[in-house]
């Protein structure tokens, strides 16, 4: 870590995930001066500041554009990319959709918090619908992004989730965003304690949370026997027994079909758990070396 003081609120739940990626920097055998992190605008894009590595802080929603031309002109670089769901889904989201269909080999982590944290607590393209914040007092009227939807369905090769209290998980996910050849997109919840405070509390319950393993079941649950059914196309949660046993879902990375109704869970199915890890992967050529 360098010598510049992190300027982020106590409390705040960057923290959690600059420790994380501290960690993994020296096992992913990469030189750090062939390591380079780039943020556009936000709490989260002051990242760059807090690593002992190349960085760039850069304009709002831009840095999507400025890895790309990093990784073009130095294709043996480790390209890192720090935004947030303001940041990379606002003014950056034309860019950003561009980057998953170019699939270049860069690793997009997002930090969603579902509100405007630098500026203040306005609402932002992922916040609720009908939260009140200081931009819409008498609640929101549009509906969030959902970004792993909008990441799938834009032509990303790698889509995961994490959180910024579940350190081992989140370890986990930066490390299968960097092995991944291609463009790679980690949405990471991260609590903003002063503007948001709380708003992921809810996935610190088992039964709201699913965390994905390939070639496992979809199971979930203090005692983990709720399992999720795939039938003609509805989605069902069962409790484990030997009769349905052959019909519960089982996590293919590979499906792209299955990782957009994982997508949707939650977000759109209330009843359903929020699923974290790797929804899908797919290995294609990369943009730079076509």
């Amino acid at each position: 870590m360098n010598n510049s003081k992190v300027n982020w609120c106590p409390g705040c739940g960057n923290f959690s995930i600059l420790k994380q990626i501290q960690s993994i920097l020296p096992e992913i055998g990469v030189n750090k001066h062939k390591i380079v992190f780039v943020s556009g605008i936000g709490c989260s894009s002051r990242l760059p500041y807090y690593l002992d590595t190349y960085g760039i802080h850069g304009i709002h929603g831009r840095a999507t554009s400025i890895a790309t031309g990093i990784k073009l002109s130095k294709k043996n670089l480790s390209v890192w990319i720090i935004t947030g769901d303001g940041d990379g889904l606002s003014i950056g989201g034309n860019h950003l959709i561009h980057l998953f269909r170019r699939n270049i080999n860069v690793n997009i982590l997002l930090f969603n918090n579902k509100i405007y944290g630098l500026t203040k607590g306005q609402y932002s393209p992922t916040s609720s619908l009908g939260v009140k914040t200081k931009s819409s007092p008498l609640g929101t009227i549009e509906r969030p992004f959902n970004t792993l939807s909008l990441a799938l369905g834009a032509g990303a090769t790698f889509v995961a989730r994490s959180i910024d209290i579940n350190i081992k998980h989140l370890k986990k996910m930066l490390i299968a965003s960097n092995n991944h050849i291609g463009t790679s997109f980690l949405e990471i919840y991260q609590n903003c304690n002063i503007f948001n405070n709380g708003v992921f509390d809810s996935f610190t319950k088992e039964s709201n949370t699913l965390y994905l393993e390939q070639k496992k079941p979809l199971s979930f649950g203090k005692r983990n026997n709720k399992c999720i059914l795939l039938y003609n196309n509805k989605i069902k949660i069962i409790i484990n027994n030997n009769f349905l046993k052959k019909k519960i879902w089982i996590h293919d990375i590979y499906d792209i079909n299955k990782a957009f109704f994982l997508s949707k869970l939650f977000y759109e199915y209330k009843i359903f758990p929020c699923p974290f890890g790797v929804l899908y992967k797919r290995k294609i050529d990369t943009y730079e070396f076509k």
